[in-house]
């Protein structure tokens, strides 16, 4: 295993993390749970859409290492862990659990332009 697939392997991760993270902020009781206050419609629709996004950008670096149909495979199983390690965050310490989603957005976005 070279340090390109650790890296891949650790996009992967980063990207289902925040992207689990956006959804959970998308639902009003996860966002009144963090930020004290209820959710607009904007930023309800805008983390939706950013959930969306980055499970869909977790895909690439999954199917580019391990193939297309085992990528997909494992894709699932980082869904999995991503949002075991949101909720686990969640529940025992909110607001740095969502600064932590944001530094990953930052990792996993700088990882997908340098080309990992």
């Amino acid at each position: 295993m070279t340090m390109n697939d650790l890296c891949a392997i650790a996009m992967a991760l980063l990207l289902t993390y925040a992207g689990m993270a956006c959804l959970a902020l998308a639902t009003p009781r996860h966002y009144h749970q963090v930020w004290t206050r209820d959710p607009h419609a904007g930023h309800t629709r805008v983390l939706r859409g950013a959930g969306v996004l980055l499970m869909g950008l977790a895909i690439l670096p999954c199917v580019g290492l391990w193939g297309d149909v085992l990528g997909m495979v494992v894709w699932l199983g980082w869904l999995s862990a991503g949002a075991l390690l949101w909720f686990g965050l969640l529940s025992w310490t909110p607001r740095p659990a969502a600064g932590t989603a944001a530094v990953a957005v930052a990792i996993s976005l700088l990882g997908v332009g340098i080309g990992f």
